[in-house]
């Protein structure tokens, strides 16, 4: 939170485009709560495709220029179907090159083309990637700059639709964990639950639209939608677990 700050105090008083490293959602929320603090209305993110989950703070002050310093690296290996590496393979390969995670965006393998994947990542380590990237995984691997349209689709999520008895934690919770409401305020109690990345200690929290559930352990959640009621005077939900 201080970094985002010190950022605006560097955009604002130097008339510059400042950006972070790539921040995940709850990095995200705490920047924002940090810009909130101190009076920034002016902020984006950029994650380099339109449905991105990590993304870079941009901070460009009125009057000033600046072009987000992301760059899509095409990742190539031998192999195909089944023994195609998966994302924690592409990233752990990137990590051993010895970046950190801040360097690295969202990575999109290509269900077309087993073996392929689009990664985004800071500008300024693109060449040392395209230059020392030798294998993913346990097999051989090559990288280079893509700039062309993205021909890969972003992951779906599968939304879901439920029914609770009212907008509180447990109840809400216990609906997207299919468990019993008993189960899910002894998760709550037991310090598990945090909405929004903040910890959630009552199970009477409410919760609305476009909140993020995080279950330590069994998976997160997201609020996407509320529907009207049903006959039995129960209220709708659509969620999916991301």
């Amino acid at each position: 939170m201080r970094r985002a700050q010190d950022l605006c105090r560097a955009a604002q008083n130097r008339g510059v485009a400042r950006y972070s490293g790539f921040l995940s959602d709850r990095e995200q929320t705490l920047a924002e709560a940090a810009l909130n603090q101190v009076g920034c209305d002016w902020a984006a993110f950029e994650g380099g495709y339109p449905a991105a989950e990590r993304k870079l703070l941009c901070l460009e002050p009125a009057g000033a220029s600046g072009e987000p310093p992301i760059c899509c690296v095409l990742l190539r290996c031998a192999a195909a179907g089944a023994d195609a590496p998966a994302h924690k393979d592409y990233l752990g390969s990137l990590l051993g090159l010895g970046l950190e995670r801040e360097c690295v965006g969202d990575i999109l393998p290509d269900p077309e083309s087993p073996g392929c994947a689009y990664a985004f990542v800071l500008e300024r380590v693109a060449p040392l990637i395209c230059d020392e990237l030798t294998s993913v995984g346990r097999f051989s691997a090559s990288a280079q700059r893509f700039d062309g349209p993205l021909p890969v689709q972003p992951p779906q999520r599968e939304s879901r639709t439920a029914t609770v008895s009212s907008l509180r934690a447990d109840a809400v919770l216990a609906a997207m964990l299919r468990c019993s409401r008993s189960q899910a305020e002894a998760l709550v109690r037991g310090g598990r639950l945090e909405i929004n990345h903040v910890p959630v200690s009552s199970a009477h929290a409410p919760v609305y639209e476009g909140d993020i559930f995080t279950v330590r352990g069994m998976g997160r959640f997201k609020l996407e939608a509320l529907g009207g009621k049903s006959r039995k005077d129960r209220l709708f939900i659509q969620y999916f677990q991301y």
